[in-house]
C-alpha cells in the first residue's frame, strides 16, 4: 500500500517493528498506524462491546478504534495507545487488545450474534433484581473479565517523570497553520510564547495538503521556514508531542509531553499560567452512519488524504466517497491524483453524495479525474468478511433514507466518509467559555470566555485558509477577532444526516463502545430526555473517544429522534483530560516513598534503637509500642500501662497538630470558630476545644492555651493538622477579613515530650527553671525553662494520671529527652507508644476523633455537650447543632462496655439488642492490665440512660457476645489521680 514516492517519511531510515508478533517494516516519520496500513494491514482492535473487527478511522488523536498494547520491557506495558499516535521507532513491540485468541479470530465476536438481546442499557435491565447466587458465581465475574479494553501493567513502572511549571504572556495550542502564525506574530511583540502541539511536528491541516499555496510558495517549504523561524526565536518555546488536556481557572493549562527516553525522562507534566491563551485546536471529521459503516476500511475522507499525503500511503485500490460535506471531494481528489501517478488506475471511480445538488465545480472536477457522482445517494450496506469488499447504494428518499429497492452493488476496498467537521471546542468548554449554536457552520461555535483567550481557525469555524491566517495573526497581536460569519461550503446539515440514518440497522454512531443509532434511538423511546442522560444509558462518547468523534452524531441523532433541533438538545460536558493521559504524568516524581512522604517525630531515630515496633499515623511515622526481649505487643502494652499508671511514662508527642494563633482579634476568633468560649480564658490556663463542621459534627479536638491577651497555642490532632488549619484560615480570609488575627503552623517547630504518672512532677522539677511547678495547675501552661532549653510546659494529662507536656524547639529535643531520661531512671520512667496511649485514653473515656467519631457525632453523643458555650452568639455549627434531630434522645451516645466472657470485643462489631436490630458499634476495644480485664467504647442509641443493660456485639468468630452497657469511664471515675 506503499506509494513509490511522496510523504514526509524517510525512506533512508527503514525501522523494523513487530505487531501481534509478526515482523514489519516502516520508515523514520512513520506512525504505527501508518506503517501497519503501508504494509497492507486492515484490522487493528476490536471494539468492546460486540468485539466486531475495526479498522483506521482517523488519524489523529481522535482515532476509536486502533487502542493497542506498546511493550517496551518489563514494568513498561502501555495498554490503549492509538496506533494513529504512536511514532514508529526501531524494535517497537505492539499487541492488539480486547480480542481471544487473536485479533483475526476472536471467540468474543460470537456476542455480535446475541446483538438483538444485548442493547442499550442491557446491563441495567438484566442485572436488576434479587442477587442470587448465579449474580456472584456467574454474570459477575464474566463481566468483570470482559470489562475494559487492554491490559492494565502488573509491575512497577521503571520510568522517571518530570514536572515544570512555566509562565508565558502567550500559550499557543496547537500547531497548524492558525498556531504556527499566532505564535510568531505573538513573539514579535517580545513577550513569552510557548506553543503545543501533539503531533510530532507542526503543520496541522498544512502536513496533508502539500498542492496547497501560500504566497506563491508551496505550503510544505512555506512551513519549514515559519518552523525554522520559531524555533530560532529565545522568546519561543515550541514543544511538540505535547497534548494540553486540561484548561483549569485563570489561564491555567496543563500539558502532557512525550519524550525521547534518552534525555531520562519518559513523560513530563507542564503546568503553565498564560497571560492570554490563543486555541487553535483544529476540527475534527465526522463520520455518516449507514449500515455497516464500522468496518474496516471505512475511513474519514480527511484521515485517508493524510496517509496518502503525509505518510505515501494509498489506503485503498479502488475507494468510493460518501460525501455531505465539500470537503470529500478534495480528499478523493488528491486520493485520484496519487493513484494516478503511481499507476494505479481509477482509485476513486465513483462519488456518492447524500446533497441532491452539489456544486457544480466539484462534479466538474470530479469528471476530469474520470470519477462519476451520483448526487443524491446513500449506502444501503457494506460487504465483505473482514475488510470492505464492496457496497450496495441507492437513490435517497425524500426523508433521507436509502431506497432499497433501487440499490446497485459496487466493488471497492475503501469507502471514505465526509460527514462534515466538528471545531474542537473542547480545551475552550473546559475553561467555562460558553457555546453558541452557528447555523452557517453547522456546529456549536466558541462563544463567551472569562478567561483571556480566543479561539483561531477551524476551531472557530474559520475554514478558509486566508481567513485563518489573518484571524490568527490579528490574534497574536493581540486584536479583538472579528465577529464574521466563517466562510463554510456547502454542506449536508447533520440534522439531516442523522434523521436519514435513525432507522438504520447496524449505524454505528461511536465506534469504540458499538453504540448505533437504534440505541440512540431506543434510549430516547424508553424515557431519557436529557443528552446526558443518554450518553450515560448508551455509553456513546465515553472511553478513550470523549465524544471526538461520536460526540455530535449523537446528539444529532437523539435530536431527530426528539423531534428538536440542535441547540434545544444541548450538549454533553467535556471534561479533563482531553485525551488519556498517564498516570506517571500526574504522578511525577510523587511515587515509591515520595508519593506520599513519610514524617518522622524528633525522637524517630531514638525510638528505632530501642527496637520500636512503628506504625503509620497520618503522614507520621509513630512508635507504637517498645517491646522488650520476648515480649509481643500485648505484654509491650500492659508493662507500658501499667508504668504510666504506678510510676511515670514518656512518649514523643511532637505529631499533635500546632498553629500559632495571634493578634488583638485573636480570642475573637478562636469565639467565632470554636465551639467553646475564650474570652474570659485568662493568660497562663489551657482549655480543652471543639471544632465542629458547619452541620454541628465533631470535626477535630485538642487543648488550646493562652500565652497573652493575644497569643493562643492551639494543638490539633495528628491527623486533622493540615486541615483545621485549613478551614480557620479559610474562615479568617473569606468570613471574618475584618479581624485582626494571623495564623501560622508551627506543628514542626515545637517538639513535645509527654510525662505522664504520678511520679511526673519528681522528674520533672530539677530540670525546671524559675516556676514553682508544684503550683502549676492542672491546665495550666507556663512559658520558663527545661533543662535550659526555653520551654512551653503545659499541664495537661491524656491518660488520666498527673501529666505535663514539655514543649521545646523540636532541634533541642534529644537533648531534653536525653535529661528528662536520666532525671527519670531513679522514678522508673518508662517509654511507651501509641498502643499504650490508647489503651490509657480509652480507660478514662477520652475520646480519638475519627475513633470514637465518624462525621456523625455531636459533641453532646460522646459527652462534651458541657464544652459548648450555649450562651455564644454564633461559631461554627452553632446552627446545624439547633437542628431537633441533634437532641433526639434515641441519638447514638457513648458508652462503656464490659463483656462477661473475658473476650476482647471487635472494634467496628455491631451492637444488637430487642430483635437483634442493631443499634450502634463498638469504636474501641482493648485489654487492661490496669482493669484486669477487656473493656470497650461504643456508640449506642440512647446509650445514657441504658446503663446496666445487656446488648450484643456481633463477632466473626461465632455468636454475638453479651456487653453489659455502662459509663465509659472505667479508670478513676472521680479524677483523684490528676494531682498525682
Amino acid at each position: 500500500m506503499r506509494l513509490p514516492a511522496g510523504g514526509r517519511i524517510d525512506r533512508d531510515r527503514p525501522l523494523h517493528f513487530t505487531f501481534d508478533g509478526r515482523a514489519y517494516t516502516g520508515y523514520a516519520g512513520d506512525t504505527l498506524a501508518s506503517a501497519l496500513l503501508a504494509a497492507g494491514v486492515s484490522i487493528f482492535g476490536r471494539s468492546f462491546k460486540y468485539h466486531r473487527p475495526r479498522g483506521l478511522l482517523a488519524a489523529g488523536a481522535e482515532e476509536p478504534n486502533a487502542l493497542v498494547e506498546i511493550d517496551r520491557g518489563p514494568g513498561r506495558r502501555e495498554p490503549n495507545q492509538r496506533a494513529t499516535m504512536v511514532p514508529l521507532e526501531a524494535g517497537l513491540v505492539a499487541r492488539s487488545q480486547n480480542r481471544w485468541p487473536s485479533l483475526r479470530l476472536d471467540v468474543g465476536a460470537l456476542a455480535g450474534l446475541a446483538a438483538p438481546l444485548l442493547p442499550a442499557g442491557f446491563y441495567y435491565k438484566t442485572f436488576l433484581g434479587p442477587r442470587r447466587d448465579s449474580w456472584h458465581r456467574l454474570w459477575e465475574p464474566l463481566i468483570r473479565r470482559m470489562a475494559g479494553l487492554g491490559r492494565a501493567p502488573d509491575a512497577p513502572d521503571p520510568d522517571r517523570y518530570g514536572n515544570r511549571f512555566a509562565h508565558c504572556e502567550t500559550l499557543v495550542v496547537g500547531g497548524g497553520p492558525a498556531g504556527i502564525v499566532a505564535a510568531l506574530t505573538a513573539a514579535e511583540s517580545g513577550g513569552r510564547v510557548i506553543l503545543c502541539d501533539e503531533q510530532e511536528e507542526l503543520g496541522g491541516s498544512l502536513l496533508a495538503t502539500p498542492e496547497v499555496m501560500i504566497d506563491g510558495q508551496p505550503c510544505w517549504e512555506s512551513l519549514a521556514a515559519a518552523v525554522a523561524e520559531l524555533r530560532a526565536n529565545p522568546q519561543v518555546r515550541v514543544l511538540t508531542r505535547t497534548t494540553a488536556f486540561h484548561y483549569g481557572l485563570q489561564n491555567f493549562v496543563a500539558l502532557a509531553q512525550v519524550l525521547d527516553r534518552a534525555d531520562g525522562l519518559r513523560e513530563r507534566l507542564w503546568q503553565v499560567r498564560a497571560g492570554r491563551v490563543l486555541l487553535a485546536t483544529g476540527a475534527i471529521e465526522r463520520p455518516i452512519p449507514f449500515p455497516g459503516n464500522d468496518r474496516p476500511g471505512v475511513m474519514l475522507a480527511g484521515a485517508a488524504r493524510s496517509y496518502c499525503a503525509r505518510w505515501g500511503v494509498l489506503p485503498g485500490q479502488r475507494a468510493v466517497l460518501l460525501a455531505a460535506h465539500d470537503s470529500g471531494y478534495a480528499a478523493a481528489f488528491a486520493l485520484a491524483d496519487a493513484g494516478a501517478a503511481a499507476g494505479a488506475g481509477a482509485v476513486v471511480p465513483v462519488i456518492l453524495d447524500l446533497r441532491a445538488a452539489p456544486p457544480e465545480a466539484l462534479v466538474a472536477a470530479a469528471a476530469a479525474r474520470g470519477i462519476t457522482v451520483l448526487a443524491g445517494h446513500g449506502v444501503v450496506e457494506t460487504i465483505g468478511a473482514g475488510r470492505i469488499s464492496g457496497l450496495r447504494a441507492a437513490p435517497l428518499r425524500p426523508d433521507g433514507t436509502p431506497d432499497r429497492g433501487r440499490a446497485t452493488a459496487m466493488a471497492c476496498d475503501l469507502l471514505l466518509m465526509a460527514g462534515g467537521w466538528t471545531p474542537n471546542v473542547q480545551l475552550f468548554s473546559q475553561s467555562r467559555g460558553r457555546l453558541r449554536w452557528d447555523a452557517a457552520a453547522d456546529a456549536f461555535l466558541p462563544g463567551g470566555s472569562p478567561e483571556a483567550q480566543a479561539s483561531l481557525g477551524a476551531c472557530n469555524g474559520t475554514t478558509e485558509l486566508g481567513a485563518v491566517l489573518q484571524e490568527a495573526a490579528a490574534a497574536g497581536r493581540g486584536e479583538a477577532q472579528a465577529a464574521a460569519a466563517p466562510a463554510v461550503p456547502t454542506a449536508l446539515p447533520i440534522r439531516a444526516i442523522a434523521a436519514g440514518a435513525v432507522a438504520a440497522r447496524k449505524a454505528f454512531v461511536d465506534f469504540q463502545n458499538d453504540v448505533t443509532t437504534a440505541d440512540l434511538a431506543l434510549a430516547v423511546r424508553e424515557g431519557f430526555r436529557s443528552i446526558e442522560h443518554v450518553k450515560r444509558y448508551t455509553t456513546t462518547g465515553m472511553a478513550t473517544d470523549q465524544g471526538k468523534t461520536s460526540g455530535m452524531m449523537s446528539l444529532a441523532v437523539t435530536a431527530a429522534v426528539l423531534g428538536r433541533d440542535l441547540p434545544e438538545v444541548g450538549l454533553t460536558s467535556f471534561r479533563p483530560p482531553y485525551t488519556p493521559t498517564s498516570f506517571g504524568t500526574l504522578a511525577g516524581r510523587h511515587r515509591g516513598a515520595v508519593f506520599d512522604p513519610g514524617r518522622t517525630a524528633p525522637m524517630h531515630d531514638w525510638a528505632v534503637e530501642q527496637g520500636a515496633l512503628l506504625e503509620p499515623v497520618g503522614q507520621w511515622l509513630r512508635a507504637r509500642a517498645f517491646p522488650r526481649g520476648a515480649e509481643d505487643l500485648q505484654a509491650a502494652v500492659a508493662r507500658e500501662c501499667l508504668a504510666v499508671r504506678q510510676a511515670v511514662g514518656i512518649l514523643d508527642a511532637s505529631t499533635l497538630g500546632k498553629i500559632e494563633v495571634v493578634g488583638p482579634d485573636a480570642a475573637e476568633f478562636l469565639e467565632r470558630c470554636y465551639a467553646n468560649a475564650w474570652h474570659g480564658l485568662a493568660p497562663g490556663r489551657c482549655r480543652y476545644g471543639l471544632l465542629l463542621r458547619e452541620d454541628g459534627f465533631l470535626l477535630d479536638d485538642g487543648v488550646v492555651a493562652r500565652l497573652a491577651p493575644d497569643r493562643f497555642h492551639v494543638t490539633t490532632t495528628t491527623g486533622g493538622a493540615a486541615r483545621v488549619l485549613h478551614l480557620l484560615e479559610d474562615y479568617r480570609q473569606t468570613e471574618f477579613p475584618e479581624l485582626q488575627v494571623w495564623l501560622t503552623s508551627t506543628t514542626e517547630h515545637w517538639g513535645v515530650a509527654a510525662l505522664q504518672g504520678p511520679r511526673a512532677r519528681r522528674v520533672l522539677a530539677p530540670l525546671v527553671e524559675d516556676l514553682d511547678l508544684a503550683a502549676l495547675p492542672h491546665m495550666g501552661v507556663a512559658e520558663c525553662r527545661v533543662a535550659g532549653f526555653p520551654a512551653r510546659l503545659f499541664r495537661v494529662s491524656f491518660s488520666g494520671e498527673l501529666g505535663f507536656e514539655v514543649n521545646v524547639p523540636a532541634n533541642r529535643m534529644p537533648a531534653l529527652w536525653q535529661a528528662l531520661w536520666q532525671a527519670g531512671a531513679p522514678q522508673g520512667l518508662t517509654a511507651y507508644g501509641t498502643e499504650a496511649m490508647h489503651v490509657l485514653r480509652a480507660e478514662k473515656g477520652f475520646i480519638i476523633i475519627g475513633q470514637e467519631t465518624d462525621g456523625t457525632v455531636t459533641p453532646d453523643d460522646v459527652g462534651l455537650g458541657w464544652a459548648i458555650g450555649r450562651k455564644k452568639r454564633d461559631f461554627i455549627g452553632k446552627r446545624g447543632l439547633a437542628r431537633a434531630g441533634m437532641a433526639a434522645p434515641d441519638r447514638r451516645q457513648l458508652v462503656g462496655l464490659a463483656p462477661a466472657d473475658g473476650r476482647r470485643p471487635e472494634e467496628g462489631a455491631q451492637l444488637l439488642a430487642g430483635a437483634r436490630r442493631a443499634e450502634g458499634h463498638v469504636t474501641s476495644a482493648y485489654d487492661s492490665a490496669c482493669l484486669g480485664r477487656p473493656f470497650a467504647l461504643g456508640l449506642l442509641a440512647g446509650g445514657r440512660a441504658r446503663h446496666g443493660e445487656t446488648v450484643f456485639a456481633t463477632r466473626r468468630d461465632g455468636p454475638p457476645q453479651p456487653l453489659t452497657v455502662g459509663s465509659p469511664v472505667a479508670w478513676d471515675p472521680a479524677g483523684e489521680r490528676l494531682d498525682g
